[in-house]
């Protein structure tokens, strides 16, 4: 499955089955159209309405939190944390996602990560978080973490983390562009207890 997931640099993500699926798309060009496109929160190297709108056809569908709906145009539904939802044809779950002793992502603000279940595979995208409590409940197959520290988790919480929730691979990315480099994904790949696959970014 993780052959399906492509990364676009720092949080861009791209899962490709029977449907096109985009979480936080940033500096993507000549990109495939999106059928569902998931925003995290409103920093702007997750939310960017220029990169949604190229990406957009007319059915597309995004879910984002309420703080981004009136900068998106379109099918765009408001979610939080504890949402469940399928869209079309897709199970997402919408779960917390903060930091835990920096200021940058506030719990009051509610944003989010997602869990997305494509081809019976339960692929769960923080956002940008540290090792909060929640994730040690939420089930997934595939993890798609931040690793590069000072915003989100650093490489050895991200280790810590996929080693107390025993996912069956962990996907690294927030890293190489504003923060972290592919040191950080090394590093997390040597402390992880479970497989770990570091994907190449997509030629812009």
């Amino acid at each position: 499955m993780v052959e399906k997931i492509s990364w676009f640099g720092h949080a861009s993500v791209r899962i490709k089955s029977e449907r096109i699926i985009y979480i936080d798309p940033w500096k993507i060009k000549g990109s495939e159209k999106a059928d569902l496109i998931l925003i995290t929160h409103s920093h702007y190297d997750h939310l960017s309405p220029g990169d949604v709108k190229t990406l957009q056809k007319k059915e597309t569908i995004i879910l984002a939190t309420p703080d981004c709906v009136s900068q998106l145009a379109g099918d765009v539904r408001a979610v939080k944390p504890g949402d469940r939802l399928t869209v079309l044809g897709i199970e997402v779950e919408v779960v917390p996602s903060y930091n835990l002793k920096k200021a940058f992502h506030p719990k009051g603000n509610n944003w989010v990560g997602y869990v997305v279940i494509v081809e019976g595979n339960r692929i769960y995208y923080p956002g940008d978080t540290d090792f909060i409590p929640e994730m040690k409940n939420i089930r997934a197959d595939i993890i798609i973490l931040p690793v590069g520290g000072t915003y989100t988790m650093d490489a050895r919480e991200a280790a810590e983390a996929v080693n107390t929730m025993k996912h069956k691979v962990a996907v690294p990315i927030h890293y190489g562009d504003i923060v972290g480099s592919l040191k950080d994904a090394q590093i997390f790949k040597e402390l992880a207890e479970i497989p770990v696959e570091i994907i190449p970014v997509v030629p812009s």
